[in-house]
């Protein structure tokens, strides 16, 4: 397994005020690193040690030289400022090569099912990292999904990932992972003819008609009226 080698320092006048302000003019990130039966140091790191490991992929190991001191640790969480996007703090683990540990793992999808090109379908990727257990020396970086055979009615469920060699599934295997949709049509239907006969506004040639009929059926009963009189 690839490892980045990066130095660290123990870090001094922890609740200072000022301190953390002075840490991250000097381009380093405050941090702490914890596990391995150990008590939690904290410490600081440059920004480009932080950088290369994130550059190099999610769970990369690292080798950290703590003041002279080498022990191997994963990165587990990195927090970044709201506005300027650059990290600010670091949880370093302590982990053992002999050790099993259960990590995230970032999911990758590859290749071109038939059924988008054919029927428009849409590739819906619902499930975009799992959570596996593995010895560190065989965490990978991220997993490679190949949806090529995929088709509309036949999705990819966690359990049908081919997960490599060591490495076991901690996410339920029937949670969905991706699946082709095909989209709804959403043209509104036209209206029925009588519909949209009804619908529309009498014409002025139409009314008067109507009012010369209605006229005449009335002049009509009145004569009738005046005969029987």
């Amino acid at each position: 397994m690839e490892k980045v080698t990066i130095q660290a320092e123990s870090r001094e006048g922890i609740g200072v005020k000022g301190t953390l302000s002075q840490i991250r003019a000097e381009k380093k990130v405050p941090a702490v690193v914890y596990g391995g039966h150990k008590e939690p140091v904290s410490i600081t790191v440059a920004v480009k040690d932080l950088e290369k490991i994130m550059k190099a992929g999610k769970n990369t190991l690292a080798e950290m030289d703590l003041n002279g001191a080498k022990e191997l640790v994963l990165v587990k969480e990195v927090q970044f400022h709201a506005v300027t996007d650059k990290p600010i703090h670091a949880d370093f683990q302590r982990v053992s090569m002999k050790d099993k540990m259960d990590v995230v793992v970032p999911l990758k999808l590859e290749g071109m099912p038939a059924d988008v090109a054919q029927y428009g379908a849409i590739i819906e990727h619902i499930l975009r990292e799992i959570e596996v257990r593995a010895l560190v020396s065989a965490i990978p970086h991220e997993i490679v999904l190949d949806i090529t055979p995929m088709t509309i009615n036949k999705g990819l469920l966690a359990g049908d990932i081919k997960l490599p060699e060591g490495v076991e599934l901690i996410t339920d295997a029937q949670a969905p992972v991706v699946h082709l949709a095909i989209p709804k049509d959403d043209t509104p239907a036209p209206a029925p003819a009588a519909d949209a006969a009804a619908a529309q506004p009498e014409s002025s040639s139409t009314k008067g008609k109507k009012d010369e009929e209605g006229n005449l059926a009335k002049d009509n009963k009145d004569a009738a009226k005046d005969a029987k009189k």
